[in-house]
């Protein structure tokens, strides 16, 4: 996985397929874009105006958790 943001235009992608090839988009919110492969698995998402949206931009936390014993 992997998350970038571009600042030149106030994006935010996160990429949860990297070697697979966009096929479809779809806008469920504005500003939303969720990106699918040919076999309809998520492939990434990208918010726009994303300095707009999210007040921290230069930290990013990550955290997994788990119920598995």
């Amino acid at each position: 996985m992997r998350i970038r943001y571009d600042e030149d235009v106030d994006a935010i992608t996160i990429v949860f397929q990297p070697d697979r090839k966009i096929h479809d988009s779809d806008e469920p919110n504005q500003g939303v874009v969720m990106d699918y492969d040919v076999e309809g698995t998520l492939v990434s998402i990208e918010v726009l105006d994303a300095s707009k949206r999210f007040q921290d931009l230069e930290s990013v936390q990550y955290e997994r958790t788990s119920s598995r014993r």
